[in-house]
């Protein structure tokens, strides 16, 4: 699956595209949505407890 991701982003930006390099790619986007989620989980508890 990750080979055909990565082949159609090369056809798509006429560029060539590593397949370790989208996995590199995939795992920094997750671990930043994985650390803004705690960061809105953990703000939105301070937020319901400073409202009520």
């Amino acid at each position: 699956m990750m080979a055909a991701l990565a082949k159609a982003i090369s056809r798509a930006t006429r560029t060539d595209v590593d397949v370790e390099t989208l996995k590199v790619l995939v795992i920094f986007s997750g671990a930043g949505l994985l650390l803004s989620l705690v960061a809105a989980m953990i703000y939105g508890q301070a937020a319901s407890a400073a409202l009520f």
